[in-house]
């Protein structure tokens, strides 16, 4: 399901340049939105982040949470009432249910498009902002950007990558993956196509060019 997009935060009522920044899990999207805020100084909002900062120890979302999934979500040692959530837990199980995921997004997504809006409203004044969301393109965000980078790599460097960073097995990897869009996909809905296959200093040039 989409999210609705106000007319007055759609990207095409200003001249702000708005990237939105997506692609597939651990196609390497971090890195280039750490290129972009530390070697260019464009602001970056980051889905992910306000993701985590919903569901804080003892928030209403992690409450919910806690209560919709049971102990097993839980950090080890967590008192209830706080509701520290294992996020690796947690996405061990809302990654083999897509109901059990599709209940999550519901929860979340309304919170981190607050942050977005609220975060949005104050940097009105910067000429070019960053927006960070795996999603973008399956939640039908596409209206809050005036134009979408997309990074990419192969898929077989992305289920290693994957596998490397989260110490996944394939299996739980793969499932990872085919949850979201398959990059193909999203490569032909992309403005610019960010090529992260090659090293960090062709990644660097890349990012560089995109933005000039």
């Amino acid at each position: 399901m989409g999210i609705d997009v106000p007319a007055e935060t759609n990207a095409s009522q200003g001249c702000q340049r708005r990237i939105g920044l997506t692609g597939g899990i651990a196609s390497g999207k971090s890195s280039v939105a750490r290129l972009l805020a530390e070697r260019h100084g464009v602001p970056v909002l980051d889905a992910d982040g306000y993701a985590r900062e919903a569901l804080a120890p003892g928030s209403a979302a992690a409450r919910a949470v806690a209560a919709h999934f049971g102990g097993g979500v839980l950090a080890r040692g967590s008192d209830p009432d706080v509701a520290l959530i294992d996020r690796a837990a947690l996405g061990s199980v809302v990654f083999a249910d897509p109901a059990a995921r599709h209940w999550l997004e519901q929860l979340v997504h309304p919170l981190v498009r607050e942050r977005f809006d609220a975060e949005l409203a104050r940097l009105a004044g910067a000429p070019v902002v960053v927006l960070m969301i795996p999603l973008l393109l399956e939640a039908g965000l596409e209206g809050l950007c005036s134009e979408i980078w997309l990074v990419d790599c192969d898929e077989t460097q992305q289920l290693e990558r994957l596998m490397a960073r989260n110490g996944l097995a394939e299996a739980e990897a793969r499932a990872r993956i085919g949850a979201q869009w398959p990059l193909a996909g999203k490569r032909t809905l992309a403005t610019v196509v960010i090529d992260n296959r090659g090293t960090p200093f062709a990644l660097e040039d890349r990012v560089a060019r995109a933005l000039a």
